[in-house]
Protein backbone atom coordinates (compact mmCIF):
# COMPACT_ATOMS: atom_id res chain seq x y z
CA UNK A 1 0.00 0.00 0.00
CA UNK A 2 1.25 3.47 -0.86
CA UNK A 3 2.30 6.00 1.77
CA UNK A 4 -0.77 7.75 3.22
CA UNK A 5 -1.35 11.27 4.47
CA UNK A 6 -4.14 13.10 6.24
CA UNK A 7 -5.16 14.57 2.86
CA UNK A 8 -6.55 11.10 2.09
CA UNK A 9 -9.05 11.42 4.94
CA UNK A 10 -12.51 12.77 4.15
CA UNK A 11 -15.51 13.43 6.40
CA UNK A 12 -19.19 13.34 5.51
CA UNK A 13 -22.13 14.20 7.77
CA UNK A 14 -25.30 12.27 7.10
CA UNK A 15 -28.15 14.64 7.90
CA UNK A 16 -30.85 11.95 8.00
CA UNK A 17 -29.18 9.91 10.76
CA UNK A 18 -27.08 12.62 12.41
CA UNK A 19 -23.90 10.49 12.27
CA UNK A 20 -20.57 11.39 10.70
CA UNK A 21 -18.62 9.14 8.34
CA UNK A 22 -14.85 9.16 8.01
CA UNK A 23 -13.37 7.65 4.85
CA UNK A 24 -9.67 6.82 4.83
CA UNK A 25 -7.05 4.15 4.15
CA UNK A 26 -6.31 2.23 7.38
CA UNK A 27 -2.74 3.57 7.61
CA UNK A 28 -3.97 7.16 7.60
CA UNK A 29 -6.08 6.67 10.77
CA UNK A 30 -4.77 3.52 12.50
CA UNK A 31 -6.64 4.06 15.79
CA UNK A 32 -9.93 4.51 13.95
CA UNK A 33 -9.22 1.43 11.86
CA UNK A 34 -8.59 -0.71 14.95
CA UNK A 35 -11.83 0.52 16.51
CA UNK A 36 -13.76 -0.26 13.31
CA UNK A 37 -12.35 -3.76 12.77
CA UNK A 38 -12.74 -4.66 16.47
CA UNK A 39 -16.37 -3.56 16.30
CA UNK A 40 -16.86 -5.68 13.18
CA UNK A 41 -15.49 -8.72 15.02
CA UNK A 42 -17.91 -8.19 17.93
CA UNK A 43 -20.83 -7.76 15.54
CA UNK A 44 -19.99 -10.89 13.55
CA UNK A 45 -19.45 -12.93 16.70
CA UNK A 46 -22.90 -11.97 17.92
CA UNK A 47 -24.33 -14.03 15.04
CA UNK A 48 -21.65 -16.73 15.12
CA UNK A 49 -20.27 -15.82 11.67
CA UNK A 50 -16.87 -14.39 12.56
CA UNK A 51 -15.24 -16.77 10.08
CA UNK A 52 -16.73 -14.62 7.29
CA UNK A 53 -14.84 -11.60 8.57
CA UNK A 54 -11.46 -13.31 8.03
CA UNK A 55 -10.23 -11.21 10.95
CA UNK A 56 -6.66 -12.52 11.24
CA UNK A 57 -6.01 -11.78 7.58
CA UNK A 58 -7.60 -8.33 7.40
CA UNK A 59 -6.92 -6.81 10.82
CA UNK A 60 -3.57 -5.28 9.76
CA UNK A 61 -5.39 -3.18 7.18
CA UNK A 62 -2.98 -4.18 4.41
CA UNK A 63 -5.73 -5.76 2.31
CA UNK A 64 -8.05 -2.75 2.69
CA UNK A 65 -7.82 0.13 0.22
CA UNK A 66 -10.33 2.34 2.03
CA UNK A 67 -12.87 2.07 4.83
CA UNK A 68 -15.80 4.10 6.09
CA UNK A 69 -16.29 4.44 9.85
CA UNK A 70 -19.56 5.80 11.24
CA UNK A 71 -19.05 7.95 14.35
CA UNK A 72 -21.55 9.11 16.96
CA UNK A 73 -21.47 12.50 18.69
CA UNK A 74 -18.77 11.25 21.11
CA UNK A 75 -16.50 10.13 18.29
CA UNK A 76 -17.14 6.44 18.97
CA UNK A 77 -17.22 4.10 15.97
CA UNK A 78 -20.72 2.59 15.69
CA UNK A 79 -20.50 0.99 12.25
CA UNK A 80 -18.70 0.89 8.97
CA UNK A 81 -17.51 -1.12 5.99
CA UNK A 82 -14.33 -1.58 3.98
CA UNK A 83 -13.22 -2.00 0.35
CA UNK A 84 -10.65 -4.39 -1.13
CA UNK A 85 -8.98 -3.60 -4.44
CA UNK A 86 -8.87 -2.32 -7.06
CA UNK A 87 -8.23 -5.88 -8.16
CA UNK A 88 -5.51 -6.83 -10.62
CA UNK A 89 -6.57 -10.48 -10.78
CA UNK A 90 -9.76 -12.34 -9.92
CA UNK A 91 -8.10 -14.51 -7.27
CA UNK A 92 -7.87 -11.48 -4.98
CA UNK A 93 -11.64 -11.61 -4.49
CA UNK A 94 -13.03 -13.17 -1.32
CA UNK A 95 -16.12 -14.23 -3.28
CA UNK A 96 -14.19 -17.05 -4.94
CA UNK A 97 -13.81 -18.62 -1.50
CA UNK A 98 -17.52 -18.36 -0.68
CA UNK A 99 -18.83 -20.48 -3.57
CA UNK A 100 -17.90 -24.16 -3.80
CA UNK A 101 -19.49 -25.35 -7.06
CA UNK A 102 -16.86 -25.20 -9.84
CA UNK A 103 -19.25 -23.74 -12.42
CA UNK A 104 -20.23 -20.84 -10.16
CA UNK A 105 -16.63 -20.16 -9.14
CA UNK A 106 -15.57 -20.13 -12.78
CA UNK A 107 -18.45 -17.82 -13.71
CA UNK A 108 -17.57 -15.35 -10.95
CA UNK A 109 -13.90 -15.45 -11.93
CA UNK A 110 -14.73 -14.62 -15.54
CA UNK A 111 -17.03 -11.76 -14.47
CA UNK A 112 -14.32 -10.19 -12.34
CA UNK A 113 -11.66 -10.58 -15.03
CA UNK A 114 -13.93 -8.88 -17.57
CA UNK A 115 -14.36 -5.88 -15.27
CA UNK A 116 -10.75 -5.46 -14.10
CA UNK A 117 -9.74 -3.14 -16.99
CA UNK A 118 -12.44 -0.65 -15.90
CA UNK A 119 -11.65 -1.09 -12.20
CA UNK A 120 -13.39 -3.32 -9.65
CA UNK A 121 -13.40 -3.27 -5.85
CA UNK A 122 -15.17 -5.47 -3.31
CA UNK A 123 -17.14 -4.19 -0.31
CA UNK A 124 -16.76 -6.25 2.85
CA UNK A 125 -17.34 -6.27 6.63
CA UNK A 126 -20.37 -4.00 6.89
CA UNK A 127 -21.83 -3.65 10.38
CA UNK A 128 -23.91 -1.31 12.53
CA UNK A 129 -24.06 -1.43 16.34
CA UNK A 130 -27.28 -2.51 18.01
CA UNK A 131 -29.76 -0.25 19.85
CA UNK A 132 -28.60 3.04 18.35
CA UNK A 133 -30.76 6.12 17.92
CA UNK A 134 -31.80 6.42 14.26
CA UNK A 135 -30.29 3.01 13.49
CA UNK A 136 -32.41 2.51 10.37
CA UNK A 137 -31.28 5.83 8.94
CA UNK A 138 -27.68 5.01 9.77
CA UNK A 139 -27.95 1.65 8.03
CA UNK A 140 -29.28 3.31 4.87
CA UNK A 141 -26.50 5.89 5.04
CA UNK A 142 -23.91 3.12 5.37
CA UNK A 143 -25.16 1.58 2.13
CA UNK A 144 -24.77 4.95 0.38
CA UNK A 145 -21.24 5.27 1.73
CA UNK A 146 -20.48 1.85 0.26
CA UNK A 147 -21.51 3.02 -3.19
CA UNK A 148 -19.21 6.01 -2.70
CA UNK A 149 -16.19 3.66 -2.81
CA UNK A 150 -16.39 3.68 -6.60
CA UNK A 151 -15.91 7.45 -6.76
CA UNK A 152 -13.24 7.59 -4.06
CA UNK A 153 -11.20 4.77 -5.62
CA UNK A 154 -11.98 5.83 -9.21
CA UNK A 155 -13.31 2.49 -10.44
CA UNK A 156 -16.38 1.65 -12.48
CA UNK A 157 -17.49 -1.52 -10.68
CA UNK A 158 -18.02 -2.72 -7.13
CA UNK A 159 -18.99 -6.20 -6.02
CA UNK A 160 -20.22 -7.63 -2.74
CA UNK A 161 -21.71 -10.83 -1.40
CA UNK A 162 -24.81 -10.48 0.76
CA UNK A 163 -27.33 -12.70 2.50
CA UNK A 164 -30.99 -12.59 1.49
CA UNK A 165 -31.97 -10.47 4.50
CA UNK A 166 -29.85 -7.48 3.37
CA UNK A 167 -30.31 -7.59 -0.39
CA UNK A 168 -33.02 -4.92 -0.33
CA UNK A 169 -30.74 -2.62 1.66
CA UNK A 170 -27.95 -2.83 -0.93
CA UNK A 171 -30.43 -2.30 -3.75
CA UNK A 172 -31.19 1.16 -2.33
CA UNK A 173 -27.71 2.34 -3.36
CA UNK A 174 -27.59 0.78 -6.81
CA UNK A 175 -26.66 -2.83 -6.07
CA UNK A 176 -28.05 -5.45 -8.48
CA UNK A 177 -28.29 -9.16 -7.66
CA UNK A 178 -26.56 -11.30 -10.29
CA UNK A 179 -29.07 -14.11 -10.85
CA UNK A 180 -26.65 -15.96 -13.12
CA UNK A 181 -24.88 -17.09 -9.95
CA UNK A 182 -26.81 -19.36 -7.62
CA UNK A 183 -27.10 -18.61 -3.91
CA UNK A 184 -24.47 -20.21 -1.69
CA UNK A 185 -24.91 -21.33 1.96
CA UNK A 186 -22.21 -19.00 3.25
CA UNK A 187 -20.93 -18.61 5.93
CA UNK A 188 -23.18 -21.49 7.00
CA UNK A 189 -26.47 -23.19 6.15
CA UNK A 190 -28.54 -20.46 7.85
CA UNK A 191 -27.76 -18.07 5.00
CA UNK A 192 -28.37 -17.84 1.26
CA UNK A 193 -25.64 -15.51 0.05
CA UNK A 194 -25.91 -13.82 -3.35
CA UNK A 195 -23.48 -11.97 -5.58
CA UNK A 196 -24.23 -8.27 -6.21
CA UNK A 197 -22.74 -5.73 -8.61
CA UNK A 198 -22.64 -1.95 -8.75
CA UNK A 199 -21.89 0.01 -11.92
CA UNK A 200 -20.70 3.59 -11.32
CA UNK A 201 -22.06 4.69 -14.70
CA UNK A 202 -25.51 3.28 -13.94
CA UNK A 203 -25.50 4.77 -10.44
CA UNK A 204 -24.82 8.24 -11.85
CA UNK A 205 -27.56 7.91 -14.45
CA UNK A 206 -30.16 6.71 -11.95
CA UNK A 207 -29.30 8.90 -8.95
CA UNK A 208 -27.39 12.02 -10.10
CA UNK A 209 -28.63 14.15 -7.20
CA UNK A 210 -27.42 11.69 -4.56
CA UNK A 211 -24.02 11.31 -6.21
CA UNK A 212 -23.59 15.06 -6.49
CA UNK A 213 -24.40 15.49 -2.78
CA UNK A 214 -21.89 12.81 -1.75
CA UNK A 215 -19.13 14.49 -3.77
CA UNK A 216 -19.41 17.85 -2.03
CA UNK A 217 -15.97 18.44 -0.40
CA UNK A 218 -16.46 17.82 3.35
CA UNK A 219 -15.08 20.07 6.02
CA UNK A 220 -11.71 18.97 7.42
CA UNK A 221 -10.67 16.96 4.38
CA UNK A 222 -11.08 16.41 0.66
CA UNK A 223 -13.25 14.05 -1.33
CA UNK A 224 -10.53 12.86 -3.71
Amino acid sequence: MAETTQSQVSVHRDHASGYHFVAAPPRAVPDLWREYISGALRAYRRFGVESALDYERVRSGETTALFHAALDSRGVVVGGLRAQGPYTRAEESHALREWKTPEDVDRIRRMIEARIPAGVVEAKAAWVAEELPHRRELTLALAQMGAMFMDLLDVRFMMATAADNVLELWKTCGGVVDHRVRATPYPDARYRTRLMWWDRHRNRAQAPVVVAEMRVPPSGGDSR
